[in-house]
C-alpha cells in the first residue's frame, strides 16, 4: 500500500478531473476489454472532450494503452503504477469527497491567489 503522501501526489498529478478517475475505475473494472472512446462516452455519460482529455491524462500516467482503432484498455506500465491506481480507486470508493478535494486543490489555490491579488485592504 502506497504512503498517504505518495498517493495524494499521484492523484493530484494524474487526474485533471473526477471524470478521469471515473474513467480509470471503469476501465479497471472492465480490464479484460478494449473500449472505443465513443462507448466510453456512453458508459460514463460524459462528453467526447471529457473522455478524450481523460484518456490523454491516463495515457501520460502510464495507466492505459490506446490500441489500433483507438481502443482504450487499462494496462498499467508497472506493478507500482497499478498499486497506486488501486489505492486511488479504493480511497475514492471510501472517501470520495477527500479525493475530489485532492484533485481540485491545485486549481483552487491558484484561483485563491489570483483573487487575493485584487482584494482591497483596509488600514
Amino acid at each position: 500500500m502506497p504512503a498517504r503522501q505518495e498517493l495524494s501526489s499521484f492523484i493530484r498529478s494524474t487526474f485533471r478531473s473526477v471524470w478521469a478517475l471515473e474513467l480509470l475505475c471503469f476501465l479497471k473494472k472492465h480490464r479484460d476489454r478494449a473500449w472505443p472512446q465513443s462507448d466510453l462516452v456512453v458508459a460514463l455519460r460524459g462528453s467526447e472532450l471529457v473522455v478524450s482529455q481523460s484518456v490523454e491524462s491516463l495515457l501520460a500516467a502510464g495507466l492505459v494503452v490506446v490500441e489500433e482503432g483507438q481502443l482504450v484498455r487499462y494496462q498499467p506500465t508497472s506493478d507500482a503504477v497499478d498499486s497506486l491506481a488501486s489505492a486511488a480507486e479504493s480511497l475514492y470508493a471510501s472517501r470520495p469527497d477527500a479525493v475530489r478535494r485532492i484533485i481540485v486543490a491545485p486549481a483552487s489555490s491558484g484561483l485563491s491567489s489570483f483573487a487575493d491579488a485584487f482584494k482591497l485592504w483596509r488600514d
